[in-house]
C-alpha cells in the first residue's frame, strides 16, 4: 500500500501540471497508467481505492476547480476556457459547471462566492504515516531567526479549543457537518483575494491556506504555557467585504509586530521530521532576555504557521516591547 500511495501520489500530480498546462491530450487514464506501468483497469481500482473516488470523477471536478478560477479571475470567454480545460462545448462546461456548483459559470462571475472546490488529493504523506525521513541527508540550511512587521490584515477561519496539532484538527473537524477537510479548503480555495495565493490549488501550499494559532481564554493549555484554539484559514486585505461562509469566523488582525522562525527549502521525504525538531528546538531555545521583545499571549493574537518544502517551514509568532 505504501508504494501504491507513492505511485497515486505522481498520478495526482501529472493531473494538476497537465490542466495548468492546458495539455488534454497527455491527460488520459492510458497515458497516466502507462506512466507506472500498470493497466488502466488496475491503476484505475488502485486510485478509487486510495482517493475514495474514482479517476473520472476526480480529473473531471478537477478540471472544474481550475476552470472556475479562471472564469472568476480572468477576462476570457467562457468557450476557450470550456475548450481548454477538456469540454466539447460551452453547453457542455456549463452543464458541468452547474451541475456541481448550483450556478452557471456567467452568473458567477458576475458575482463570485463561495463554493466548495475540489482540494488536490494528497495521498502520500510520510509525516501522517509517521514513517520520518530515509537516509542520512540533512539540509545544510539552519533556522533564521527575525523580526517582521505585519500590516493590518483580516483573518477568515474555523477553529478548534480542543485539537491538539494538525490530524488532531481535521479528525475532530471531521465530526462537525460541514466543517470537515475538502469541504473547508474548497470553501477557501474559491475565496480571491487571498494575500498568500500564488496560485495554488491544494490546502498549505500556495493556495493561500495555513494553519493558525489564536491566544484564547477559552482554548486548550499548550505545550508553550498559554491558552489557544488551533485555526485554519486564510489572511484577506483589511478592506475585504466578500460573503464569509457561515461556518466561518473573520478577524480583524490589526498592524502588529512578529518574530519569524523559518526554515528554507528541504526534501520533504527525507528531511520533514528533522527539519520540524529543527525549529521547535528553536522556538523552546530562543533567549528573549537578550532582546527588547517578548512574546505577546493577548487574546485574539495570532501566530501563524506556513508549510511548503520547495519554498520554507516557519512559524509567525507575535511579540510585543
Amino acid at each position: 500500500m505504501y508504494q501504491w500511495q507513492k505511485q497515486i501520489q505522481r498520478i495526482v500530480d501529472e493531473i494538476d501540471n497537465c490542466i495548468k498546462n492546458y495539455d488534454n491530450e497527455a491527460l488520459t487514464l492510458h497515458n497516466l497508467s502507462h506512466k507506472l506501468g500498470y493497466s488502466e483497469f488496475y491503476t484505475t481500482r488502485k486510485f478509487k481505492e486510495i482517493s475514495g473516488m474514482p479517476f473520472r470523477d476526480y480529473l473531471r471536478l478537477r478540471r472544474l476547480t481550475f476552470a472556475l478560477k479562471e472564469v472568476r479571475d480572468s477576462t476570457k470567454s467562457l468557450l476557450d476556457i470550456a475548450f481548454d480545460h477538456g469540454f466539447s462545448s460551452h453547453e457542455a462546461f456549463t452543464r458541468a459547471f452547474k451541475g456541481t456548483y448550483g450556478i452557471t459559470p456567467s452568473d458567477y462571475r458576475k458575482n463570485p462566492k463561495p463554493l466548495v472546490l475540489r482540494t488536490k488529493i494528497n495521498a502520500f504523506d510520510r509525516y501522517f504515516f509517521g514513517l520520518g525521513e530515509i537516509g542520512m541527508i540533512k539540509s545544510t540550511d539552519g533556522v533564521k531567526i527575525y523580526y517582521i512587521t505585519i500590516p493590518r490584515h483580516k483573518f477568515l477561519y474555523i477553529r478548534n479549543r480542543e485539537s491538539n496539532g494538525y490530524w488532531d484538527f481535521w479528525q475532530k473537524q471531521s465530526l462537525i457537518p460541514g466543517q470537515d477537510h475538502d469541504t473547508i479548503c474548497g470553501l477557501l480555495d474559491s475565496i480571491k483575494g487571498k494575500l498568500d495565493d500564488d496560485g495554488g490549488s491544494e490546502p498549505n501550499c500556495k493556495s493561500g491556506q495555513i494553519m493558525a494559532y489564536m491566544n484564547d481564554p477559552d482554548g486548550r493549555l499548550c505545550d508553550w504555557g498559554f491558552l489557544r484554539s488551533e485555526c485554519w484559514g486564510v489572511r484577506l486585505p483589511f478592506d475585504f467585504e466578500g460573503e464569509v461562509p457561515p461556518q466561518m469566523y473573520v478577524a480583524d488582525v490589526p498592524e502588529a509586530e512578529y518574530i519569524v522562525f523559518e526554515h528554507g527549502p528541504f526534501d520533504y521525504e527525507q528531511e520533514n521530521r528533522s527539519v520540524e525538531d529543527k525549529i521547535e528546538h528553536a522556538m523552546a531555545s530562543f533567549d528573549f532576555s537578550q532582546t527588547d521583545h517578548c512574546m505577546d499571549t493577548s487574546p485574539g493574537r495570532i501566530m501563524y504557521f506556513y508549510y511548503d518544502p520547495a519554498q520554507c517551514f516557519k512559524y509567525i509568532r507575535p511579540v510585543r516591547k
